[in-house]
């Protein structure tokens, strides 16, 4: 089960002209008053439990999705793509008078993006329409990032996880749980019982208040984690199992077209290499051909494989990765 977010998607495609040098980084430029063409306008499904729901029913798993949605048309096209999916969607919770999630997505032709977003019914989120009973017949959780006032949840999932049904736990937190580290019981006892921690390198650091990516690991693991990955954009993924210190580039499918949802990808591509039994470096590799096949495409969702297309590519991509002592 995916709990998080569903966000109705624009993207806004840009000329390269639109792209400046600032401040030592490339930018979008737009000068005030100005009337700015865009080579096209594409609409798509997205949201991180919205991709992850999505991505792990296509991978064979009997897949679902506990959200808010509005009753809005962007509600109504979320929720037909996620039943068309075949995810389940009793988890869903439907509000009235509110606008559904959506992001407006400006792109580069390298695929490189900035995203302009509105949390609207993903804000809803929280414990009085949070349906506990039904995330306990789960097997495996897949806790998405959350908005701040979804934070509340936080108290029953760690109630879940720690009662008799203790399902497996992949977790990708979320900016509220970062900020305040490891400091509140919530946070520590979910580490504790994580069997996947997904973030990014600026993550990894901030909620250890480390400075270099490797000290954050160790400190996960010292928590209680069981598998960490942590990504690292084209430089690729470190990760650990608790035994050993993996490292690995990323694969390439193709050319980059846009890289939005491609940590989404990864975290199912190796949530369901766990849920297969395989070891960490085998669930990477399931990871990171599931996300270079999402770059490949517009959208989040787009790209993402089904189980026969990840066995097929398993069989036929080269993936090294290094391991030594932790």
């Amino acid at each position: 089960m995916s709990i998080g977010g569903a966000t109705y998607d624009v993207f806004i495609h840009l000329d390269a002209d639109t792209i400046a040098s600032c401040c030592g980084d490339n930018a979008f430029t737009f000068p005030l008053g100005a009337k700015i063409h865009s080579q096209k306008v594409t609409e798509a499904c997205g949201g991180g439990a919205s991709n992850t729901s999505v991505g792990l029913s296509r991978l064979g798993c009997d897949a679902s999705f506990a959200g808010v949605v509005s009753d809005d048309q962007w509600g109504e096209k979320l929720l037909e793509n996620l039943r068309k999916e075949g995810v389940d969607t009793r988890g869903v919770t439907i509000v009235e008078d509110e606008v559904s999630s959506f992001s407006i997505i400006l792109t580069a032709s390298d695929g490189e993006r900035v995203i302009l977003y509105d949390p609207g019914a993903n804000e809803h989120l929280h414990d009085a329409n949070f349906d506990k009973e039904n995330v306990c017949s789960a097997d495996w959780i897949y806790l998405n990032h959350i908005q701040e006032k979804s934070c509340v949840i936080q108290d029953d999932i760690v109630q879940i996880v720690t009662s008799e049904c203790h399902p497996k736990l992949t977790w990708n937190p979320g900016g509220c749980q970062i900020d305040v580290g490891l400091e509140p019981e919530n946070n520590r006892i979910l580490l504790q019982k994580t069997t996947l921690l997904l973030v990014n390198k600026e993550e990894a650091c901030a909620f250890t208040k480390q400075e270099d990516a490797i000290e954050a690991l160790k400190i996960f693991l010292d928590a209680g984690a069981q598998n960490i990955c942590i990504t690292d954009g084209s430089r690729g993924v470190i990760a650990s199992d608790g035994n050993k210190l993996y490292k690995s580039a990323i694969i390439e499918l193709g050319t980059p077209i846009d890289t939005t949802g491609a940590g989404d990808a990864f975290g199912c591509g190796a949530t369901y290499g766990l849920l297969q039994g395989k070891d960490l470096p085998t669930a990477i590799k399931m990871g990171s051909i599931n996300a270079s096949s999402v770059v490949c495409s517009l959208g989040a969702q787009a790209g993402l494989l089904t189980d026969t297309d990840m066995q097929s590519k398993m069989n036929q991509v080269e993936f090294h990765i290094e391991a030594s002592d932790i």
